[in-house]
């Protein structure tokens, strides 16, 4: 991303020696150079936007719903060029298959703003839960779901960045209910064996 934000359109051998790796590790987590140029171009266009929209305050107080809206919002607001790159990252991904080791080609980044924008949470869920709520959210925003609401609901933006908002609060809001009901299931159990 630093060498695409200054302009530059890398060799792999550029990214190697700039990450620090081996060429063969560059191809291990970007099976095409296309992919990682793309996948980079887009992280430096969006990075800064997502990142203002999260915040740093991620103390108990900061509102994790409040973090995960603003999130919401910036993922959805892209000019037409940032999503055309989304869409192409996308089809690369999809035209390479599937890993064969489980790793994930794409979407790192938006599950690192995920887990920060959840960061005043994690203390209140669960390992399990956590990691169930990151992932539901990843799967309701991003490119993949801007698409479906574009090209197979025929949303707006805005009703698209709407369905986004209500399903992130929705998933946020269950899991903190079942973390309390859980947290007051193991207190109920724990006064009757102290009775």
């Amino acid at each position: 991303m630093a060498l695409v934000a200054q302009g530059k359109t890398p060799s792999v051998a550029d990214v190697a020696a700039a990450a620090d790796v081996s060429r063969r590790t560059v191809y291990l987590y970007f099976p095409t150079f296309d992919q990682l140029l793309i996948d980079a171009t887009v992280g430096a266009l969006t990075q800064t936007s997502v990142d203002r929209a999260i915040g740093d305050d991620a103390s108990d107080g900061a509102n994790a719903g409040d973090r995960v809206e603003r999130m919401v919002r910036a993922l959805h607001h892209v000019t037409p060029e940032v999503e055309r790159l989304g869409r192409t990252l996308i089809k690369l991904t999809v035209e390479n298959g599937a890993p064969a080791d489980d790793m994930p080609r794409r979407g790192y980044r938006r599950v690192e703003w995920i887990e920060s924008a959840l960061a005043p949470l994690r203390a209140k869920i669960d390992a399990a839960r956590w990691r169930r709520l990151v992932s539901a959210l990843a799967m309701v925003v991003g490119w993949e779901a801007l698409i479906v609401q574009r090209d197979v609901c025929g949303m707006s933006t805005e009703d698209g960045v709407e369905l986004s908002l209500w399903t992130a609060r929705t998933l946020v809001e269950a899991t903190l209910r079942e973390a309390a009901a859980r947290h007051r299931s193991a207190r109920s159990r724990t006064s009757r064996r102290a009775s």
